[in-house]
């Protein structure tokens, strides 16, 4: 297995770099070989920001879409356009690629460099880089980019002017996983003047302008098989960000409860528990074993059960991820899923309804309590949102996924959720939606915090003539930073010495004008204050972009959580047998 531990696998042409020669290739002809390579390794989506010394690149991206190579995204913005490759490679489940001039417009991908090496995303990072006998000099725009992301790329190569990158490139990716890489793949090319196109190689003339899934049987007579470890096992599976619908059927398969992240895309089924974070401390301690599907990140009761040395655990990683490093996790790694059954075993008699009763208890006394509340809330709008999304769903970082993951039934599911699970950081995250629309054409909804959008609102900004992304944002604007109200701030922020402090370093309230940033990109911006504006809103058709905002109060937001869990603790204790 790869561990990010070690240093990521290099790559270079030639070392020092020489005069250019008549057998040294252009910049026009090196960057032609460049895309080829790529498109070569799976590449279809390449998202470019513009730049002088990445011309050659940009000419070269021109010449390959009339050719249908590949298809071109132009993004202003260096971070936009990192978070939107990444987007893109998710959503596509393909490798795609940023391209950027040199200096600190490198540097501006670092972010989504970071979540892809933490998501195991395909993320191909093409930087223009000068030639290096300016390294040094103090040339204008000239830094030291090869190796500038450590060891955050799965790989990485970096191309003197005037040679043939094409087998660098393929190096490089054959290295990692061939067309389908475990993170992200970094490719500096240096180029030399002229970086346009000249006689000799000219452009080639445009035409215009730019199932489900099988669990394998346990062998008959294998040592430590499902048949012969079965027992009265209280076993539990966990299914964090990117698990995939094999949790799922894993669970049903060995008649466990399942614990499934929104972004999971296993939350389905008879065997999910929807209300499994309130039922932790209720039922939690009965828990022998866990077996854990993806990366969970979102809950504080998962990650203490998962830190519980009684409990025996089991990691499914059926292929090497770019994150892991051998000897930093608890569980057992377990790679095959014969093995995985026998670990778990079978779910003792009555251990799943126990779990299956509690939740439908909890879920209704949930729902009980948000009917009575006057005002719409962040759970409120979790559940709609949910509810009403029938393509692609993508969920920002901070309190938006933890409301989803409280209230989201298991008797619907989108087509895919989406996450920056990765590094769990809310930059990117409109990019990272749009790529996720454009990958494949499917309408798109983007559930997000005021302060998430505010921190990506230049993801809004699309040049003219670029494919605009049939996604709807929907803002919840509580004024600033609401999750920390739920954490140990939170109750800090109680008490009158500390409440001006917390407000100011973690509410960070302010009065950013959404319908205005909205307008100011040309992106249509509706307010919705209850929840029957919400519900017209939601069942509109996605087409195109537009910006659903929805004001709600943050002063109130942990009080209604210690509402919520209460009401779930007296249900339960009125429906225990007496």
């Amino acid at each position: 297995m790869t561990g990010s531990s070690k240093s990521p696998r290099q790559f270079s042409s030639t070392g020092a770099a020489e005069p250019a020669s008549a057998k040294s290739l252009s910049s026009l002809q090196a960057a032609r070989s460049a895309v080829s390579a790529l498109a070569a390794a799976g590449v279809r989506d390449v998202v470019l920001a513009p730049g002088s010394r990445s011309a050659p690149l940009a000419y070269a991206l021109a010449e390959a879409q009339v050719q249908g190579l590949v298809q071109v995204h132009v993004r202003i913005d260096e971070r936009v356009a990192g978070f939107t490759a990444l987007g893109l490679a998710r959503g596509g489940q393909r490798p795609a690629a940023v391209v950027t001039t040199s200096g600190t417009a490198v540097g501006e991908l670092l972010p989504a460099v970071m979540e892809a090496h933490h998501a195991g995303i395909a993320l191909v990072v093409l930087s223009a880089d000068r030639p290096s006998e300016l390294h040094g000099s103090g040339a204008n725009q000239t830094t030291v980019q090869h190796g500038i992301f450590g060891r955050f790329p799965a790989a990485h190569t970096s191309v003197e002017a005037g040679e043939d990158p094409a087998g660098p490139i393929a190096e490089a990716f054959g290295r990692v996983g061939g067309t389908s890489p475990t993170g992200p793949v970094h490719i500096n090319l240096h180029f030399r003047d002229p970086l346009v196109p000249t006689a000799a190689d000219a452009l080639v003339p445009a035409a215009g302008a730019g199932g489900p899934v099988l669990l394998p049987e346990p062998a008959e007579h294998e040592p430590g098989t499902l048949a012969e470890l079965a027992g009265a096992h209280h076993t539990v599976v966990v299914a964090g960000d990117g698990a995939g619908e094999v949790a799922a059927m894993f669970a049903q398969r060995a008649g466990l409860p399942l614990f499934a992240e929104p972004s999971s895309n296993a939350r389905f089924g008879p065997n999910a528990i929807p209300a499994y974070r309130l039922l932790l401390g209720e039922l939690g301690g009965q828990i022998e074993r866990v077996v854990v599907f993806g990366r969970p990140t979102l809950s504080r009761p998962v990650a203490a059960l998962l830190a519980r040395p009684d409990v025996r655990k089991a990691l499914y990683v059926p292929h090497p991820v770019n994150w892991f490093e051998p000897g930093k996790r608890p569980e057992t790694v377990i790679s095959d899923l014969g093995a995985l059954l026998a670990f778990a075993g079978s779910g003792a008699p009555g251990w799943l309804e126990s779990w299956q009763q509690a939740s439908g208890v909890a879920e209704a006394s949930i729902q009980s309590l948000l009917a009575s509340e006057a005002e719409l809330t962040g759970l409120h709008v979790a559940g709609m949102v949910w509810d009403s999304s029938d393509g692609n769903l993508v969920l920002g970082s901070s309190n938006t996924i933890r409301d989803v993951d409280l209230v989201a039934s298991t008797h619907w599911h989108p087509l895919d959720v989406y996450a920056n699970r990765g590094l769990a950081g809310i930059d990117g995250t409109i990019s990272t939606a749009a790529g996720i629309a454009l990958a494949q054409g499917i309408p798109t909804r983007l559930l997000l915090g005021d302060l998430t959008f505010l921190h990506d609102a230049g993801g809004l900004l699309l040049g003219d003539g670029e494919t605009e992304p049939d996604l709807q944002l929907v803002v919840l604007n509580d004024s600033g930073g609401g999750i920390f109200s739920l954490l140990e701030h939170g109750e800090l922020g109680e008490r009158e010495e500390y409440r001006g402090v917390v407000e100011r370093f973690f509410g960070t309230p302010h009065r950013a004008d959404i319908g205005g940033l909205a307008a100011g990109y040309g992106v249509p911006h509706q307010v919705a204050r209850t929840a029957e504006e919400l519900t017209a809103a939601l069942e509109a058709p996605i087409r195109g972009r537009s910006v659903i905002e929805v004001p709600v109060q943050r002063t109130g937001l942990r009080s209604l959580h210690r509402r919520v869990q209460a009401a779930v603790r007296s249900a339960l204790a009125d429906s225990a047998p007496r």
